[in-house]
This record gives structure tokens, C-alpha cells and sequence, in this order.
């Protein structure tokens, strides 16, 4: 019998199912075996040719009933979306399903006939999949955990993907923690023959191309006014949002009281005859603190509002739990709260709706405002650059702070708090070559791997960029970060946080017509005057007051660095003693001591650095134990 392993969700337990009974086990043939959700059974179309795992939403569902039925398929056997799925993938193939689906979703098909499965993840990665091969099996799974349970898992660390890690606290796809296991990437199909030999592992394909869309969108350019773009993107942002308010179980908000997820909660409660119910987040330290503003927008939208302010002790509670929900190392620490807010979230709904993609979208980020102040920088001799740099380093982020707050003006981005450890941030990447290696340098919290992986060869780098000789230094960045950090740590800790309090989030900017409309968009509809987003300010002032979003960007932080001075220093001097570091020989004990005694002192706020490191060496315990 071919077994298949288990799981989803903070309770799990091994489920062993059938995929296919009499997949060969032979030596020439492959296994093939399916991690499931939890308590989730394997569907069959009604041909019985196809059975499919399914984990996610089809957003349309409704629309592609539709044109099967108007197609000749009349007969249904209940209501469900992935129902639609396989039915759509009867009639029209696999191609053109995926073609016309538009949700949030991973699955693996099975197909009977060709005795071929073929694994699916959606185009922006909002849903996990994994897969491998142990021994003569290939394995596909939601989570990493669910591996461990197979006899042929070894849990050898891939460090090839350490020096990756240690520069964007993420381990990016296609590559895993393990290396007997790989992240199947956003927007593309997996296919495997069961009479292949076992040697064999095919390559991923996709079936939507972000470029593609950027083609399109760069041949198709918008040619109205700003109000025009604002009124039609008001249009379409409404669809989106309501196609996924689309629910039978209680919905929410995650309302963070910036503008993406104020604007989501704005068109959510234009659409709803009751109270949108939303859920924030907050810090007692104000100068990371955004709740009061959410709590101020929801009186103005007539939302049902529910807050929680974190402190320390909220943070350890938690963290000993992030190794378990991650599954591998993650070093985003907003994890923190958003694993909060989705547990005050499942409270009282069950469905909730965030802003995430915006800010790739439409140039939400403080490095995409700084294409300007770059191209000015770039200018000057990379050595009077350098020194520059090393002259505002020379002065502590504290006393930078207390210097910017007294002055009369300051650059919107300064405006915010923790002037001091911006302006460090900066002056350590002015020094840059080219455009490239000053995004590289702006991503990256340990800039040269090796100093702090002795034994990594590798640089860690990102690969890739958009096929535009036209595009600049923001459009760039946002393809970058688009390709890699929207998968593999927004959405990651989004999904992770989540479903470890089983709440499903659904993010409408996340929707490859939105994703077309704003690349279609000039550029100074987006980013302009050290400004993003500005075509969504206009939009959101239809909802509320200007007056109440137009505010330097301060994101959904946690005071880390703090923290690790105080309430967290016993956890993280026991994680990173020199004798555990020297005898684990993974890290260079010297300089992560050196890091630690400099953050401690109040010379340099390496929280980044640290919390990276702090992440990984959790995890190698929760590994020890699981």
C-alpha cells in the first residue's frame, strides 16, 4: 500500500492515505506519496480518472460552474471549489484550468491513466509546497515537519543555503533547510512519470510568468490621468476584494493602520451590511506603534475593533513556538506579532483579509523611494562615499536619533522614529558599486556571509532580475522582491502564523489583473517626490481622511533590539555562548560574540543581525527534540 503522511495545522498527527493504491514500489519505479491537511481526504473527479490533494481557495469557483455548465457538465456532486477544480481539468486540461483559476492554492493531481502526478503552486506563493525524494519515494508535503516521519528522512542541513539565510533571514525557493527536500516555486507545475526511473527529478515549469506580466503591462501602458487610475483602480480592487470576502464562516480584517490594510478594510466594509470585525496589533513602544491609528481608522469605517498591545512577555511566550510553526529557519520578527494578531483573530472569525502586496505593488518600501537619492549619491567617488559612510557610523544611532528629532526638518523617512539606526542602515550601503550591489547591500543584514560562516564558500546572493533595459533602481527592486521576498517571507510568515491558529488569510492585492494595472502605471503614479504609493493615497482618501494615513511608513515591528537588551538577553547569551557556538562550528563564535557585545553596549543596533542568528539556533534545538 502507498502511504501518505500528514498535516496542517498546530495539532498534528500522522494520516496515512492512499494517493493511488498499486503505485509500484519496484525498483525501477517511483513512490509516490501525498502529505495531506489534516483530517483531508483525497478527491476524485467524476470520471474517476483524476484524484487530486487540494489546499486553498479558487477565488472564481462560482464563474468557472459557470462555463462548465454552459459546456455541458450539469451534474454535481456538492458545492465545493475543488470540485470545480478537477471537473475544469476533465474538460479542459491542466493547462487551460490553471489558466483560468485564480485563487490562492497548491495540490498534487494524480492521473490514473497516464500514471502521472503533476504538483501545482499558485502564482504568487501564497500556499506552501514542498517535495522530495527519500529513496525510492517522492514525497510532497505543506510542511517540513510532515517529512520527518518518513523512514528514509535523514534531516541533513543544507548549508549551501546558509549564507542566503544569514543575508535575508529566509531560506529562498527552490531550495529547503534540508537537502533532500525543495520548495516547488510560485506560478509553476511539477510533473512525474511513476514508470520513471528514480534517478530522474524533472525540472519545474511555469504556467504564469511574472515577466510576462511586466511585458504586457509595459506594452499595454495606462493612458489616463492619476484620477483615472484611481477610479479604475477602485473598480478593480473592489472585485478583488469581494470575490474574496467570498465565505459560509465568520470573516475579518487584519488591520494594521497602514494604508494597504486600511484600504482592503475600506472597500471590505463598502461591501458588508454589518461591521467589518478587525483585529491590531500594537506596541508599547511608540515609536513602532501604529494601533492607535488602526483603532482611529476603524471608528471612522464603522469596523467592529478588537486590539492587543505586546510586550516582552507576550515575545517569550511566543518564540519558543516560532522554531515549530516555521518548520525551518525564519528570521522575519514581525513573525511575532503576526502570529499574535492571527490568534486574536481566530477568536472571533475564521477568514481574514490582509494588505500583503501592496507595498511590492506599488512601491510601498523605503528602498524604493531612494532610486533618486541613490542616483545623486552614485555621483560621487565611490571612496568619498565610503568615508562619508564611515563618518555617520562613527556616531551611535542614539545620539543620530536625539540630533534628527531636534531638528526643525528632516526627510519624511527620518520622520518616524529610530532616525539614528536608518541613517547607520544607510551609511553602510553608499558605497556601493552599481545599482545592483546598493539593492543587494540594502537586502542584506550580514553583507558578506563569510564573516560569520567560516566554512560557506558561496555569497548568498539573489539571482535574477527584470528584462528591461528601461527599468530603474525601484523597478527593479520591486521585481526582486516580487520574485523572492513577497514568497518566501511575507507570504511565509503570513501563512505559517496563520494556520497555526487555524485562520485562513486572504490577500487581494495578490491578483495577477491588480498585479497588470499597476505595472501599467507610470512610475510617478506610484513612487514620486520620496513618496510611495501615491496613486493608493488618493484612493484610500475616498474612504477616510487623509489626515489620518499621511504618515511616514513605520511597519509591523516589534522592538527587538530592546528586548534582546533586556527581557530576551538570558535566551539569546544561552543561544549565542561562545561554547555553544565553538561547539557547533557553524557560526564564527568570535565574531557573533563581538556583534552581541556591540548591540549590549549600545554601539550598533545589530537586532537584524542577531535575531537571524537567534532564529537558526532555535530551530537547531526544536530540531534536537522534535
Amino acid at each position: 500500500m502507498t502511504r501518505s503522511l500528514a498535516h496542517r495545522g498546530p495539532d498534528a498527527q500522522a494520516v496515512w492515505v492512499d494517493l493511488e493504491a498499486g503505485v509500484a514500489l519496484g525498483h525501477r519505479r517511483l513512490s509516490i506519496i501525498d502529505v495531506t491537511s489534516a483530517g483531508a481526504q483525497p478527491m476524485s473527479s467524476a470520471n474517476g480518472r483524476f484524484v487530486i490533494n487540494f489546499n486553498g481557495e479558487i477565488f472564481n469557483f462560482a464563474e468557472l460552474r459557470s462555463r462548465l455548465e454552459a459546456e455541458g457538465i450539469v451534474s454535481w456532486r456538492g458545492h465545493s471549489d475543488t470540485e470545480v477544480l478537477l471537473e475544469a481539468i476533465v474538460t479542459w486540461g491542466l493547462d487551460r484550468a490553471l489558466e483560468a483559476i485564480e485563487g490562492q492554492f497548491a495540490f498534487g493531481l494524480w492521473d490514473r491513466s497516464a500514471r502521472e502526478l503533476t504538483l501545482a503552486r499558485d502564482r504568487f506563493g501564497e500556499k506552501p509546497l514542498y517535495y522530495g525524494r527519500l529513496g525510492r519515494t517522492i514525497v510532497f508535503a505543506s510542511e517540513l515537519q510532515a517529512f520527518r516521519l518518513h523512514p528514509d528522512f535523514t534531516g541533513e542541513l543544507n548549508t549551501d543555503v546558509l549564507p542566503a539565510y544569514v543575508r535575508y533571514g529566509y531560506v529562498p525557493h527552490p531550495w529547503s533547510i534540508y537537502r533532500q527536500v525543495w520548495k516547488l516555486p510560485q506560478a509553476t507545475t511539477l510533473r512525474f512519470d511513476a514508470d520513471a526511473t528514480t534517478g530522474v527529478m524533472p525540472e519545474p515549469q511555469r504556467f504564469w510568468s511574472l515577466q510576462e506580466a511586466l511585458d504586457w503591462a509595459r506594452d499595454n501602458p495606462f493612458r489616463g490621468s492619476e484620477a483615472d487610475a484611481v477610479e479604475t483602480l477602485d473598480g478593480r480592487l473592489r472585485r478583488t476584494v469581494g470575490a474574496r470576502m467570498v465565505a459560509d464562516v465568520p470573516l475579518g480584517s487584519l488591520l494594521s493602520g497602514g494604508i494597504d490594510s486600511s484600504l482592503v478594510t475600506a472597500l471590505m466594509q463598502s461591501q458588508s451590511s454589518k461591521p467589518v470585525k478587525t483585529f491590531t496589533i500594537g506596541s508599547w513602544d511608540k515609536s513602532l506603534n501604529e494601533a492607535e491609528h488602526a483603532k482611529a481608522i476603524a471608528r471612522i469605517l464603522g469596523a467592529d475593533h478588537t486590539e492587543l498591545y505586546v510586550g516582552p512577555e507576550q515575545a517569550l511566550a511566543v518564540i519558543p513556538r516560532l522554531a515549530a510553526v516555521y518548520g525551518e529557519p525564519f528570521a522575519d520578527s514581525s513573525q511575532i506579532p503576526t502570529l499574535l494578531v492571527s490568534a486574536l483573530a481566530r477568536t472571533s472569525v475564521t477568514v481574514a483579509l490582509s494588505g500583503d502586496g501592496g507595498d511590492e505593488l506599488f512601491a510601498g518600501y523605503n528602498r524604493y523611494v531612494l532610486a533618486e537619492v541613490w542616483r545623486r549619491m552614485s555621483l560621487v567617488p565611490g571612496p568619498m562615499r565610503a568615508a562619508l559612510g564611515a563618518c555617520v557610523q562613527a556616531i551611535s544611532p542614539e545620539v543620530w536619533t536625539r540630533l534628527v528629532g531636534w531638528a526643525p526638518f528632516k526627510p519624511r523617512a527620518l520622520r518616524a522614529g529610530r532616525a539614528g539606526d536608518k541613517l547607520h542602515k544607510w551609511a553602510a550601503k553608499i558605497g556601493a558599486k552599481d545599482d545592483r550591489d546598493f539593492l543587494d547591500k540594502l537586502l542584506s543584514a550580514w553583507e558578506d556571509p563569510r564573516v560569520v560562516l567560516p566554512a560557506s564558500e558561496g555569497d548568498g546572493l539573489l539571482h535574477g532580475d527584470i528584462r528591461s533595459q528601461e527599468a530603474g533602481f525601484s523597478e527593479r527592486a520591486m521585481y526582486l522582491d516580487t520574485e523572492n521576498y513577497l514568497p518566501d517571507d511575507i507570504l511565509v510568515k503570513v501563512d505559517r502564523a496563520s494556520m497555526a491558529a487555524s485562520l485562513e488569510v486572504r490577500a487581494p492585492f495578490l491578483d495577477r489583473e491588480v498585479l497588470k494595472l499597476a505595472w501599467s502605471l507610470p512610475m510617478a503614479m506610484k513612487v514620486r517626490g520620496g513618496v510611495g504609493k501615491r496613486v493608493l493615497r488618493p484612493l484610500l482618501a475616498k474612504y477616510i481622511p487623509s489626515s489620518m494615513f499621511e504618515r511616514p511608513k513605520q511597519g509591523f515591528a516589534v522592538p527587538i533590539d530592546q528586548w534582546l537588551r533586556g527581557e530576551l538577553r538570558p535566551w539569546a547569551e544561552d543561544l549565542l555562548s561562545e561554547q555553544r557556538l565553538e561547539s557547533q562550528g557553524l557560526f564564527n563564535a568570535g565574531e557573533v560574540r563581538k556583534v552581541w557585545a556591540e548591540h549590549q553596549r549600545g554601539v550598533r543596533n545589530w537586532d537584524t543581525r542577531l535575531w537571524y542568528l537567534l532564529m537558526m539556533q532555535s530551530w537547531m534545538d526544536q530540531q534536537a527534540v522534535a
